[in-house]
């Protein structure tokens, strides 16, 4: 049975992999405060090199808005006409985004087999997602079968999201928090970590430190709280224009478990708009 896997566009997969596990992006969409529109539909690191220029110099914030029915019924029939039996849709949290439901009011219109997943999570852990996803479909699981899997495995702890954000005027700019608190965040050079809870899917932010080595230190001290270390893991390292910050990850990360495979993204457009160029982090599946 052929099975097509569909991502929204906040998983920020890398971009040969988009090919590899035979996906199928659903883009979500900006609307900058000159009305000007554009779709997150781009892996091309020079069209987001790009991006975060226009974000860092933008006084005003674009806003972010989910794809809408029509635009996701027209994937789901263009996946049907080339052949594909049946489709298996990983949505960003709902703790996020009304994309998932959408996503699944879309599918109960079909008489074919769609079956679609909150993830609880967002951005690059997404794409670990899908690639788990992809092994249990090559094991013979159909997608519903695949999709219930994951949901379990999501409900164990097994996938988890954590960033730092290195700019304060950034969030100051995006209404996130008050002009006080961003002063005095430039000031210090303050990092806030975020973590996206299994749970709820909500995305927290759980702590403050002063400089970018401690806030990597930060991450890994929180990831260590969730998973074990020399625990066996997959990871995917994640970073809006802020490679340094990814490497020192990786080093702490190597040194603390036994990793199965490592990869990196960048952080497409509607993510970036939300935790702003800076942002570094990972996304860590726990193999078991």
């Amino acid at each position: 049975m052929r099975t097509k896997i569909m991502l929204d566009s906040t998983a920020d997969i890398p971009r040969d992999w988009i090919e590899k596990l035979d996906i199928t992006t659903i883009p979500l969409h900006l609307t900058w405060p000159n009305g000007t529109q554009e779709d997150d539909d781009s892996r091309d690191l020079s069209v987001i090199k790009d991006f975060w220029r226009r974000l860092e110099i933008s006084e005003k914030l674009p806003t972010t808005s989910q794809p809408s029915p029509g635009e996701i019924r027209s994937l789901y029939e263009k996946a049907f006409e080339d052949g594909y039996e049946e489709i298996l849709v990983l949505c960003i949290s709902t703790g996020i985004s009304g994309t998932y439901n959408t996503a699944k009011m879309v599918a109960e219109e079909f008489d074919k087999p769609i079956y679609v997943v909150d993830t609880k999570k967002a951005s690059a852990i997404n794409s670990l997602v899908a690639k788990r996803a992809r092994e249990l479909i090559s094991e013979g699981k159909n997608a519903e079968e695949s999709g219930k899997i994951l949901e379990r495995e999501i409900a164990e702890g097994r996938y988890h999201a954590v960033f730092y954000v290195s700019k304060f005027d950034f969030l100051v700019k995006g209404g996130r928090v008050s002009k006080f608190q961003g002063f005095v965040g430039n000031l210090l050079s303050i990092n806030v970590g975020l973590y996206i809870k299994h749970e709820s899917g909500a995305l927290i932010p759980f702590k403050k430190v002063r400089g970018e080595k401690k806030a990597q230190t930060m991450l890994l001290n929180k990831i260590l709280e969730e998973v074990p270390k020399g625990s066996t893991v997959d990871v995917i390292l994640v970073h809006a224009d802020n490679e340094n910050g990814i490497n020192a990850l990786k080093k702490l990360l190597e040194d603390t478990y036994v990793i199965r495979k490592m990869t990196t993204s960048i952080m497409g457009k509607v993510i970036s708009t939300h935790v702003g160029p800076g942002t570094a982090g990972f996304g860590l599946y726990w193999v078991k």
